[in-house]
């Protein structure tokens, strides 16, 4: 949780980078950096190309600095823009793997096969919660990956509290009876 002190700080900060202060504005990148590059990564699997989306993010919440709602914490509003830019990455990112699979097929009649599974704990996991729904997993990212409050991952996602308490106890059901169902293994571990 945030002190108030810190929260000052960061309101000068902020105040600070949208006047061209770069210093402040590095400061800012440096104490968010983690967050963003961890919710890109959740979302696009890839650290890569979660560095290119966290780098991204950064330059575009520079030059829209002066759309900031200064009444509310950056940190949403920075997870917001990630989550925005990671799902657009990850859709072109499957654009591409698409189209590569099919020229593959056409002109060779190779198929892009999977890599192996990699079957721990935190492995499986992961993937049974890649099987939620998109608005689900975006939730169960925010809410227990990043450890955000109901409130902070209601202003990210740009949706209700109570929007975010109803996602996230139907991904959580839903999440058990995946595990239940498709990770058995899972359900003795204590995650």
């Amino acid at each position: 949780m945030e002190t108030t002190d810190s929260s000052e700080n960061e309101d000068l900060l902020v105040a600070r980078a949208r006047l061209g202060d770069e210093l402040a504005w590095l400061r800012l990148v440096t104490q968010h950096q983690e967050a963003v590059f961890r919710l890109a990564y959740l979302i696009v699997g890839v650290a890569a190309d979660a560095e290119d989306v966290a780098q991204s993010v950064f330059i575009r919440a520079f030059t829209r600095l002066d759309q900031y709602d200064d009444g509310r914490p950056l940190r949403p509003w920075l997870l917001g823009i990630t989550a925005n830019q990671a799902r657009n990455k990850r859709r072109s990112i499957g654009r591409y793997w698409h189209m590569v699979g099919r020229f593959l097929e056409a002109h060779h009649g190779e198929t892009i096969t999977e890599p192996p599974p990699d079957h721990t704990a935190g492995a499986l996991l992961w993937q049974a919660v890649r099987r939620l729904p998109e608005a689900q997993r975006s939730v169960v990212y925010l809410r227990y990956f990043l450890d955000l409050s109901e409130a902070e991952t209601a202003q990210a996602l740009h949706i209700a509290s109570g929007t975010v308490k109803s996602r996230a106890h139907r991904a959580l059901k839903k999440l058990r009876r995946i595990i239940e169902e498709e990770y058995p293994e899972l359900a003795d571990e204590r995650i």
